[in-house]
């Protein structure tokens, strides 16, 4: 590598060198060639002239033979071919010609110079003689003479030729001089050069390798120098950005990761420059995603709409809501200019739990409505009939006993709504102490004994040794177990069971209650602890429920640092699970 650059440098000195010689010496030559033409061309139409003016002082009229001794005479004084041309462009003498080959001469009357010199006085032309067989220079001239009327004089060019062939010579042997002397400069300056350059190349070898706080490599105060230095201090300079882009990108790379937010980033070229592991999550985006065109991983048409709007130069864009399966997010686009043109930055808010919860709250709001108009309207109306029929003690008594009972279910549901009010704001702390759990069970037992009774169910109840003694808020235990139990109570066929156990897993106390009722529909398994959430309406109204049991059940538990599920059992009948520690400590109110 080393010698192969040291060449290269030594061949580009060493060409442009020769090159500016050869065109030296060829110009030179070219030149002296013009020169030499224009030389024999000024002496031969001074011959000419001479010769014309010679002409014209003898006025007698000659003959063929006299002309022809004229013109060899006039030839050997100046070493010159002397033509003698008639009006009609006959030859009438020529100095390189006898009398036979002066008969088989062409007439000349069409000849370049002839014509030239009959329109301007003077013509030369420079061209092959067929009659010599060699390049010749022709000048003619008018001649005022009763025979001749021009006179033409003709030089050979190979004059010229060994002229410019001493030319050449000369100028070839100063070439191979000066080539020498350019190969040994070339090499030399190539060497000087080289040796600088590799100690720059030897810096640059050190930067690669991560040193990028490097010393000056060149001391000398030349443009080399000067660019030596002046890369270093880029070098410097690049090290301290690179530290602080590096650290940047730590940043915005943990930033990415910790957001739950989806973000996407998309170049001017449409292609995907950055994308954080939240996005890849909610588009189910493939792994190698990064640097390919967005419409080739990315599915949601209303994800694509934003992006696309974007790139066609859009600023405001409503934003898109996307649906996939259970799962509901807003894709907001926003441009990104950069130095190619325009990209799009992408966000994406998974807004699944507030949609959740808005669909609860109107749920809420509609069932809290429907579940106080309800017995209102049946309190007027019979209220209106005791108006109506004061004296009918029978009716007045129905009515009363209609009135009472809506009014209670009334105030069960308030009593439901507060209760859930406080538990949610944290007003109910639970007070631990230890509480038997077979008491507990048949206390509950007890206080629906009459509902069990009228339907001829039976309670079947196992309570482990090892969890006979729990520690916990007796009070919302017995809430809780009073719910799920009235719950099975109410779905369990007439002469039907119900299974109450406790048994331990682990340091955890693990209750079921389970009926032989008709189940809980899958769709339904995840949405029975809503508030007013019912799975069969019609009964659980015609029962006195209020809905809130199982919400209630779900915060007091929730409280407790315990858990509870629903399920449907492999024999029939749904079955609730509550999870709660053998050991419990008490948690803040909030």
């Amino acid at each position: 590598m080393r010698g192969g650059f040291r060449t290269r440098i030594f061949l580009a000195t060493f060409s442009v060198a020769a090159a500016a010689l050869t065109a030296a010496s060829a110009l030179t030559a070219v030149v002296l060639r013009r020169q030499a033409y224009e030389q024999i061309e000024r002496s031969l139409i001074s011959e000419t002239q001479l010769a014309a003016e010679l002409l014209s002082r003898s006025t007698t009229t000659e003959s063929g033979a006299d002309l022809q001794a004229e013109a060899q005479t006039l030839g050997r004084e100046i070493s010159t071919r002397v033509t003698f041309i008639a009006a009609d462009g006959r030859v009438v003498g020529d100095s390189s010609e006898d009398d036979a080959g002066l008969a088989r001469m062409e007439n000349h009357g069409s000849r370049p110079e002839v014509v030239a010199a009959r329109e301007r006085g003077l013509g030369t032309a420079s061209r092959f003689s067929a009659t010599l067989g060699i390049d010749m220079m022709y000048v003619a001239q008018p001649v005022q003479h009763p025979s001749i009327a021009f006179v033409r004089l003709a030089l050979p060019l190979t004059d010229i030729q060994r002229q410019l062939r001493a030319v050449w010579i000369s100028a070839a042997s100063a070439l191979l001089l000066s080539v020498v002397a350019a190969f040994g400069m070339a090499w030399m300056s190539s060497r000087l050069l080289v040796r600088r350059l590799e100690r720059l190349a030897a810096g640059a070898v050190r930067v690669a390798a991560g040193e990028l706080q490097v010393a000056p490599n060149d001391d000398e105060d030349d443009e080399i120098g000067t660019v030596a230095r002046a890369l270093d201090d880029t070098v410097r300079r690049l090290g301290e950005r690179a530290g602080d882009l590096a650290r940047g990108q730590a940043r915005m790379a943990a930033i990415l990761a910790g957001m739950v937010e989806g973000v996407l980033v998309v170049d001017s070229a449409d292609r995907v420059l950055l994308v954080n592991e939240a996005a890849r999550d909610m588009l189910r985006l493939d792994p190698s995603i990064q640097g390919r065109h967005y419409l080739e991983c990315i599915r949601h048409p209303g994800v694509v709409a934003q992006l696309e709007a974007v790139r066609r130069g859009a600023e405001d864009v409503d934003p898109a809501v996307v649906a996939e399966g259970t799962r509901v997010w807003v894709a907001r686009a926003a441009p990104v200019d950069d130095t190619q043109g325009r990209g799009a930055v992408l966000v994406l808010h998974d807004i699944t739990d507030l949609q959740r919860a808005d669909q609860i709250r109107r749920d809420f709001v509609a069932n809290v409505s429907h579940e106080l108009r309800t017995p209102l309207t049946a309190i007027r109306g019979y209220v209106e009939a005791l108006r109506d029929e004061p004296n009918d003690s029978a009716d007045r008594d129905r009515f009363l006993e209609i009135i009472a009972r809506h009014t209670t279910r009334m105030e069960r549901l308030v009593n439901d709504l507060l209760r859930l009010a406080r538990l949610e704001a944290g007003q109910e702390t639970p007070e631990y102490s230890s509480c038997n759990v077979e008491n507990l069970i048949a206390g509950v037992v007890t206080d629906l004994q009459p509902a069990i009774d009228a339907k001829r169910q039976r309670v079947k109840v196992h309570v482990d040794p090892a969890v006979a003694t729990i520690v916990g808020d007796p009070a919302q235990l017995h809430d809780a177990l009073r719910n799920l139990i009235e719950n099975a109570t109410i779905y369990s066929p007439e002469g039907g069971a119900i299974f109450i156990d406790a048994r331990p897993r682990g340091d955890r106390l693990v209750l079921t209650v389970a009926d032989e009722g008709p189940g809980i529909p899958p769709a339904d398994v995840s949405r029975v602890f809503e508030r007013f959430y019912r799975v069969d309406k019609a009964r659980s109204r015609e029962s006195g429920g209020t809905g809130l049991g199982l919400a209630i059940v779900k915060h007091l538990v929730d409280r407790m640092e315990g858990s509870v599920e629903a399920a449907n059992r492999e024999r029939g009948g749904a079955i609730f699970t509550i999870t709660l520690p053998l050991t419990s400590t008490p948690q803040p109110v909030g």
